[in-house]
């Protein structure tokens, strides 16, 4: 067997990219090994190989971090998007390190989104075989019995697509609408609404309250929360901890002075290109609902989010 790590994990475990963005990176030719440009990320790697992303040196690993971030309705999950529309990562303070969603949520769900520095983190946290817990709060028009949700717990299909078991609770009717408690353990594109689309509701507000081990409480919306080293190493337990690569005994780095590769995909460059419109800020408006006071949406665009 190769000595050393395949250069996509260990750009993930960086923090510079997911390991599928390394891998594009690679395959445009933006990274080179020991002076010599790659194409394939075939390639193990050991600490002594010297690796660098568009000319800049890949930087000393940080220590795992995972950080709470209340995502307000109205943002992309994205680092960048062609039609200028607001992006989370835009939206978070500067001088956090470069981080990455675990999974996504859609452009007008709102709650809770985990980011991280550890790319190889993220993707072992948002694959089904993980199994942790997507509870959601749900407000939609229409009605629905108790029973009917009830029989979602063996699962459903759904336009050809098999949904695992969920749980989902009827908490209370007003007016014309209702508000629900949903689980889910999957996390495919935009599940809740689906599933409850499919019962003849239709989603209103859909607020991640939590993910694993990890809950919304009482963190404002737009705000952002790191979770304490050994608060992170006992929630992911050693099996994923193992699995992912996570130190917990790094360094942490100052992230205004670090180096980053240059934005040369296509979607991007258009976006630098293109004069960006101006995104008024909205008032907030009480919402007497019983759920946490939204921003107020935007036309949802077609996304591969998650809800």
């Amino acid at each position: 067997m190769s000595e050393g790590e395949r250069i996509a994990k260990v750009m993930a475990r960086a923090g510079l990219a997911s390991r599928r963005q390394a891998e594009q990176w690679i395959a445009e030719g933006r990274v080179s090994v020991n002076d010599v440009v790659i194409t394939s990320p075939a390639l193990n790697v050991s600490p002594r190989d010297r690796i660098t992303v568009d000319g800049a040196p890949l930087r000393e690993r940080e220590r795992t971090r995972l950080f709470r971030y209340h995502k307000p309705r109205g943002l992309m999950t994205t680092h960048s998007d062609p039609e200028g529309r607001p992006t989370i990562f835009a939206a978070l303070p500067k001088k956090l390190p470069r981080l990455i969603s675990v999974g996504r949520l859609d452009f007008n769900t709102e709650g809770l989104l985990l980011l991280t520095n550890d790319g190889a983190l993220a993707r072992i946290l948002e694959l089904p075989k993980t199994a942790w817990e997507r509870r959601y709060r749900v407000r939609a028009l229409g009605r629905v019995t108790q029973d009917a949700l009830d029989r979602l717990k063996t699962g459903v299909t759904v336009g050809g697509v098999h949904y695992g078991p969920i749980e989902a609770t009827l908490d209370r009717e007003q007016g014309a609408n209702i508000w629900l408690t949903i689980s889910i353990r999957e996390g495919k594109n935009r599940e809740v609404r689906n599933i409850l689309e499919h019962l003849g509701l239709k989603v209103s507000r859909l607020i991640r309250v939590a993910f694993g081990p990890f809950e919304l409480g009482e963190l404002e919306d737009g705000k952002v929360e790191e979770i304490e080293t050994e608060e992170l190493r006992a929630a992911l337990g050693p099996e994923i901890a193992m699995e992912s690569g996570a130190d917990f005994s790094g360094p942490l780095l100052h992230h205004d002075a670090l180096p980053r590769p240059k934005r040369i995909d296509a979607a991007a460059d258009q976006h630098e290109k293109r004069p960006q419109r101006e995104h008024k800020k909205h008032f907030r408006r009480r919402d007497r609902s019983g759920g946490p006071r939204p921003s107020r949406p935007k036309p949802s665009p077609k996304s591969q989010d998650e809800d």
